[in-house]
């Protein structure tokens, strides 16, 4: 039919002109009833009704992927016409007797109050900007971009690098990208992003059988997963001869810039991964998850809803530490707080010696491997997205278990300032910079505040989570004091960090809630954003050193 799904022309409703988005709807509105009165009769027969009387739609008959997404822009989409058109739409629909479909969840994160987040249609002018620029480049206002906006100037260094890698003119055919993109999110189990790049990637024209299975797709992206192996999992190891091994395969070789390209949405896609589930993103609207053909039952959830990915009972089931503030949880900003004016005291007054710096990197480098999580609680539900990769077995593993020694990477020997920005710049030209720029929004944003303290400096906060990332990859700075990691991070903080930097996919809520609990949500969003960043980075050193060793 016409008015299938895939043919209905949404791209109208991401235009900054009203007229153009008007005459959009109407052209939508007019196919989705034409095709819903062409069903509503068979609504006569009685099992193709629901108990209320309404008739299912199915994907067999086209509407109900429509359905859906006519729902998301009712919620989501930062153009009031477009959303109160889209819910008068979805009315009419359920006049003709077809049951219309409502979202699962509460909000963009399974782990932040709806109430607590950016609310669309309420947003500032700032942020509508950024809203209408994401929903004008994607289709969509995301979960991820809703839960991102608390730190505005952050968003807007993201969209644009995003946009970049995905859209604008590089060596790679835009396929390719977001297949790249499924890959990568797939080595952390991260349906969330699969689902959202598989959408992307047939609407680019990519071919659906590669979406069956790695084998199915191009010889020349089959060699690329084992670099995506090792850049999400265990990045120390790569060498030259793994690069040599892409850039010299005849007919399947890459070319230094796809390389270059490659990489950096490789790495982007796994640290989007951790902020994913970092920040408990909630499945789209749209997508599989995010909503259901059910009606509400009496306690607003049922258990066919816990099984397709609404996780009310844990919302439901508030966290102990977020309750009322308790005595403890308030100290523990003002031990904080004291810990980090002692340090400061401390610098002032000696400064420790090369060795004993070099001591105490080795020192936290071991003892990081031996945090994890004691929890046996289960993550989110996901689809296996198993297929979109190889070696399912593969996973990280730290340096010094099983006798394994990786030597340590000096800053100061390959650096992203004095050596990958360059390199990038050089074969993917801008690119260099939109990272460096965003590298520089994440580790330097400060709004000097601390729970609810005011004019704070919390330069050395930033600096020790930063560099306690980089210290789990074993990337060392010589200036830097390691001693000072054990003294402001703890040990619920510690197995946050390393869990959602390491192996995203099995945070918990529980984990959220356990550290800084007297924190804005604002705040660990922050901390989020710090952790996405200092993972790419330190992936992408380990790629770009590999590379320049080939170079020379």
């Amino acid at each position: 039919m016409e008015e299938r799904e895939g043919e209905l022309r949404w791209d109208g409703l991401c235009s900054r002109d009203a007229a153009t988005r008007a005459a959009a709807l109407d052209t939508i509105g007019q196919a989705v009833l034409r095709r819903s009165e062409t069903i509503a009769p068979v609504a006569a027969v009685p099992p193709a009704r629901a108990a209320d009387g309404l008739l299912v739609p199915t994907a067999r008959d086209g509407l109900s992927e429509v359905l859906a997404r006519l729902l998301m822009l009712s919620k989501r989409c930062p153009f009031s016409d477009v959303r109160e058109k889209s819910e008068a739409i979805l009315n009419e629909v359920q006049e003709l007797g077809i049951r219309i479909p409502r979202p699962l969840g509460h909000g963009p994160s399974r782990f932040i109050p709806e109430k607590e987040t950016i609310q669309v249609g309420s947003e500032d002018a700032v942020m509508h900007t950024l809203f209408a620029d994401s929903f004008a480049a994607l289709g969509r206002l995301d979960n991820v971009t809703l839960v991102m906006v608390f730190h505005p100037q952050y968003l807007e260094s993201f969209l644009k690098t995003q946009h970049y890698l995905l859209q604008m003119d590089g060596p790679l055919p835009l396929h390719y990208r977001h297949y790249i993109g499924i890959m990568a999110a797939a080595r952390h189990q991260c349906s969330y992003l699969v689902n959202l790049h598989v959408n992307d990637f047939l609407h680019v024209g990519g071919d659906p059988k590669w979406l069956n299975g790695l084998e199915n797709a191009p010889q020349k992206l089959q060699n690329l997963g084992e670099l995506n192996k090792m850049l999400a999992h265990r990045p120390w190891l790569i060498t030259k001869e793994h690069i040599e091994q892409l850039l010299k395969t005849e007919e399947n070789s890459w070319s230094l810039a796809e390389l270059i390209h490659a990489v950096v949405l490789l790495t982007h896609y796994h640290s989007l991964a951790s902020f994913t589930f970092g920040c408990g993103i909630s499945p789209e609207i749209d997508c599989e998850g995010g909503h259901t053909f059910r009606p509400p039952s009496v306690s607003n959830y049922c258990i066919c809803d816990i099984t397709n990915g609404y996780h009310g009972v844990e919302e439901i089931q508030a966290s102990p530490t977020a309750a009322i503030p308790s005595t403890e949880s308030v100290c523990e900003v003002e031990a904080l707080m004291e810990k980090m004016k002692q340090l400061q005291e401390c610098r002032d007054e000696e400064e420790a010696s090369q060795e004993e710096m070099a001591t105490r990197f080795e020192r936290e480098k071991r003892e990081s491997m031996f945090v994890c999580s004691s929890e046996d609680e289960e993550s989110a539900p996901a689809r296996d997205v198993s297929r979109h990769f190889e070696d399912t077995s593969y996973g990280y593993k730290d340096f010094s278990r099983h006798g394994m020694h990786v030597p340590t990477f000096r800053a100061q020997d390959y650096s992203w300032e004095d050596h990958g920005y360059s390199l990038v710049n050089r074969l993917y030209p801008d690119v260099g910079q939109l990272l460096d720029e965003k590298f520089h929004i994440a580790y330097n944003l400060t709004y000097n505040t601390m729970a609810m303290h005011k004019d704070v400096d919390t330069s050395m906060l930033r600096r020790a989570i930063w560099n306690y990332i980089h210290c789990m990859f074993g990337i060392r700075y010589d200036d830097y004091d390691y001693g000072e990691i054990n003294q402001l991070l703890d040990r619920s903080f510690k197995v946050y960090i390393k869990t959602v930097v390491c192996t995203p996919e099995k945070t918990t809520k529980r984990m959220y809630d356990s550290f800084w609990r007297q924190f804005e949500h604002s705040e660990k969003v922050h901390v989020n954003l710090l952790l996405v960043e200092a993972r790419m980075q330190a992936e992408l050193l380990y790629a770009l050193r590999a590379i320049t060793r080939y170079m020379t």
